[in-house]
């Protein structure tokens, strides 16, 4: 079992846990209130949205100015291979299976705790280790009190999975974690997002900018602009940290 006294004890974490039981939220859209009609401007529906984002409010983690917005300390970076592309290729596969472990010992317990039902999967993604509660048939409604209504309560508990793992290793952890499918599904539409705002910088050659994002939502939209050949930064601080889209130089 991993020692929590970092993070705190699952016992005592099951203690917050929010009543909340629906995912559903707002998506991020571009700036300036409500959605406008049209190709960008959308409000997504509860269905499409089941949850998130973030890599996870994800601290900056998974945020990438030109590249990644942050790396191993959590400090931002906004240039293009920046130092978090380094520290993933250092971390060896056993290491971050072992994270993977910690973080799933501290959340079966938690699953005992607060009497939720769901199977834990472990692994490791993109240079990171990557934990998902999964609901078994039936019980995906109460499992989703581990997401709250905006992923707020995710966040948290992603953090104390990655503090119960530092408590364990003393490294920091960048380990993700989903609820229920939770992020899956926000990526998703989050791509769809970051598709309309890349269209509009390439019909109106202006630069979009995006409703304020959790690191993880921001990381999502980055990826977009860069596989569509365009650029994106972050700018502002949390918790109004948004992404700007440009044309490509």
């Amino acid at each position: 079992m991993a020692e929590t006294d970092v993070a705190g004890s699952p016992a005592a974490t099951a203690g917050t846990l929010t009543d909340e039981e629906s995912a559903a939220t707002a998506l991020p859209e571009f700036a300036g209130g409500e959605p406008e009609a049209g190709p960008v401007g959308t409000e997504a529906s509860d269905a499409e949205l089941d949850e998130n984002l973030v890599d996870d409010s994800d601290d900056d983690s998974e945020d990438s100015g030109d590249s990644e917005d942050e790396d191993e300390d959590g400090s931002e970076e906004d240039g293009e291979g920046g130092r978090g592309g380094r520290r993933r290729g250092s971390v060896s596969l056993k290491r971050l299976e072992e994270e993977g472990e910690v973080a799933a010992d501290y959340l079966e317990e938690l699953l005992d705790i607060t009497d939720l039902d769901g199977d834990i999967d472990i692994d490791v993604e993109n240079g990171r280790a990557s934990v998902a509660i999964v609901a078994e048939a039936g019980t995906e409604r109460a499992l989703k009190r581990l997401v709250g209504g905006h992923g707020e309560v995710l966040e948290a508990l992603q953090e104390l999975a990655r503090l119960a793992v530092q408590a364990r290793t003393g490294e920091r952890s960048r380990l993700m974690l989903d609820v229920a499918g939770f992020r899956a599904a926000r990526r998703r539409t989050l791509e769809e997002v970051g598709a309309r705002a890349c269209r509009e910088v390439q019909r109106d050659g202006e630069p979009v900018r995006m409703d304020p994002m959790s690191a993880f939502e921001r990381k999502v939209v980055h990826d977009v602009v860069a596989a569509a050949g365009l650029r994106s930064e972050s700018e502002g601080e949390e918790p109004t940290r948004r992404v700007v889209v440009y044309p490509a130089r």
